[in-house]
């Protein structure tokens, strides 16, 4: 096992090495990407092996040329091979930033960002010829992706919302006794006129739930039945 992860990279790989590395980063792009593409990602099933792909070829690029690589007394300059994968990863750089998209306080792409950006790093290792390594970065990707995603449906994690509720300038609504029971917590963000120029007091609310719609329909509901409401909006970050 240890050859395997530390004399992966041979000067002179074979044809069949080779090809056996892009099969593996084909493989391991598809697996990935077609994950992506059933939850109607934008990086999906070609995007994902491209990048792999791309960056398998970069490292076999840079192995191929390893058997040239030194500096004799007759040359003033040292060819530095590992440029080529590291120029791949900055290149994915810029195409997550790309894949990032915020809309107002809703951010999406950045699971899909990150999931380029690794496999860019899966398809170095198999492209350096470190098959046990990118295997089972890959396994590991996919359950991440998959089984632990349905984490998110028991999981209490924190929601936020933006509350807008109508009062006064000398009467500021009062909503622990509301919120209190709801294990909801509410923060005066400003006090001042609305898009119909009545006064409204805006809230910032945070509280932990397992069904963020479920749990803002109950906020609503209490709130509703002591004040009258002039806007509410969540706060949520999308994959």
């Amino acid at each position: 096992m240890s050859s395997l992860l530390t004399d992966a990279m041979p000067l002179e790989p074979s044809w069949w090495e080779i090809a056996l590395r892009i099969a593996l980063t084909v493989v391991a792009g598809g697996l990935i990407g077609l994950d992506r593409e059933r939850g109607g990602h934008s990086a999906g099933f070609r995007t994902t092996i491209l990048v792999a792909l791309a960056a398998c070829l970069a490292m076999i690029q840079a192995n191929l040329l390893l058997s040239v690589y030194g500096k004799t007394p007759g040359f003033f300059s040292q060819m530095d091979v590992l440029r080529f994968p590291l120029g791949v990863l900055t290149g994915v750089g810029f195409i997550g930033g790309g894949a990032l998209l915020r809309r107002g306080d809703m951010m999406t792409g950045v699971t899909t960002a990150a999931t380029l950006w690794f496999m860019t790093v899966v398809g170095l290792c198999f492209g350096g010829g470190q098959i046990v390594t990118g295997t089972v970065a890959t396994v590991v990707a996919f359950i991440v992706l998959k089984p632990m995603k349905h984490l998110d449906t028991w999981l209490r994690c924190e929601r936020k919302a933006t509350l807008v509720v109508y009062g006064s300038s000398s009467d500021i609504p009062d909503l622990s006794d509301v919120l209190g029971p709801l294990e909801c917590s509410a923060l005066l963000v400003s006090l001042g006129p609305t898009e119909d120029g009545r006064i409204g007091a805006t809230f910032e609310l945070r509280w932990l739930a397992k069904d963020p719609d479920a749990s803002a329909r109950a906020i609503l509901t209490a709130v509703c039945e002591a004040h009258e409401i002039a806007h509410f909006s969540m706060h949520s970050t999308t994959n």
